[in-house]
């Protein structure tokens, strides 16, 4: 074989070429602190101006009174009403419905997907599946939100009689074509990732494809499996335009999923843009929008976390 030979460069350029992606590197992290200082800072006032604090716990005054008089605590979500309100609770309830809507629909395909394009699939048919379940993450919600206000709305009430057209699993099943896909490519990579030796060794004690895959490649790769789990959970959890177009963003307390809902994203994205600059409704959607960044920065940090131990796992590592 003819020996490889590389053109030797000098320091100054290597110098310079780990300086520039040291740069990129903390360039992109104070991108994410500031952005973050900036929404927690405008929503700061809602801790310590006396005017706001007043208007935010008028919810938690009547939801008192009507426990004091024995009477069911309503909790709405209605800033522009001469009695503003701003209960939280109803827009956490939607946007929990929404995702978990979303994870019952994505995890079996997601991965059912995976093991099957892993373990089972042929070369070509691979070759078939992965691009195009991939392709689902290259089309804009706004679209995939429009085919489910327009077609998968009508189709799942005409099936099953729902009385609300547009409710949490409408939601939730457009949710999980966004999943899927992140889904189907942590779990695939993790199934794919674990070492052959140990499925040969199954084969050669006489187990089948079947049994190789349930009792050794599943339980090595769950990790991997796992974190591609959580990080479509957080994905879920912060979507819009899908849940502010396909969810009827009605905030209700409900425990039916039937019943129209409305999330933290869709609120946000409907109402800042018309709120009066530093009024008690625009710190409120401002400390939605710090929840909504501490939620699903939690949930990738956890889904890293799990990947990182999964190739510690799989390497031998402690």
């Amino acid at each position: 074989m003819k020996n490889l030979t590389f053109k030797k460069k000098s320091k100054f350029i290597e110098f310079i070429g780990e300086k520039f992606i040291a740069v990129n590197a903390f360039v992109a992290l104070a991108a994410v602190l500031l952005i973050f200082i900036f929404i927690f800072k405008e929503a700061l006032p809602i801790f310590y101006d006396e005017y706001i604090q007043e208007e935010v716990t008028i919810e938690k005054m009547i939801v008192k009174q009507a426990f004091a008089e024995g009477r069911e605590a309503k909790f709405s979500w209605q800033p522009n009403s001469d009695n503003p309100r701003y209960s939280l609770l109803p827009l956490f309830i939607g946007t929990l419905k929404a995702s978990i809507i979303a994870m019952l629909f994505a995890i079996p395909l997601g991965v059912g997907g995976a093991i099957y394009s892993s373990q089972f699939a042929s070369k070509r048919m691979r070759e078939i599946i992965k691009p195009a379940i991939e392709m689902l993450s290259g089309i804009p919600s706004v679209v995939l939100g429009f085919f489910a206000l327009i077609v998968l709305a009508t189709f799942l009430q005409n099936t099953f009689g729902f009385t609300y057209r547009l409710n949490s699993i409408n939601a939730g099943i457009a949710l999980g074509l966004t999943v899927i896909p992140l889904i189907f490519t942590i779990s695939e990579d993790a199934l794919t990732s674990v070492p052959g030796s140990l499925a040969d060794a199954a084969l050669a004690l006489g187990a089948n494809k079947w049994q190789v895959t349930s009792t050794v490649i599943l339980p090595a790769a769950l990790p991997g499996i796992a974190a591609g789990i959580v990080l479509g959970f957080g994905r879920a959890i912060g979507e819009t335009m899908i849940v502010l177009m396909a969810s009827g963003n009605a905030a209700i307390v409900s425990s039916a999923f039937t019943d129209s809902i409305r999330t933290f994203s869709a609120t946000i994205a409907s109402e800042l843009a018309e709120v009066v600059f530093g009024s008690a409704h625009y710190s409120v959607l401002f400390f939605l929008g710090s929840l909504l960044f501490l939620f699903t920065f939690i949930i990738n940090m956890t889904g890293d976390i799990v990947l990182i131990r999964l190739k510690e796992k799989l390497q031998g590592g402690k």
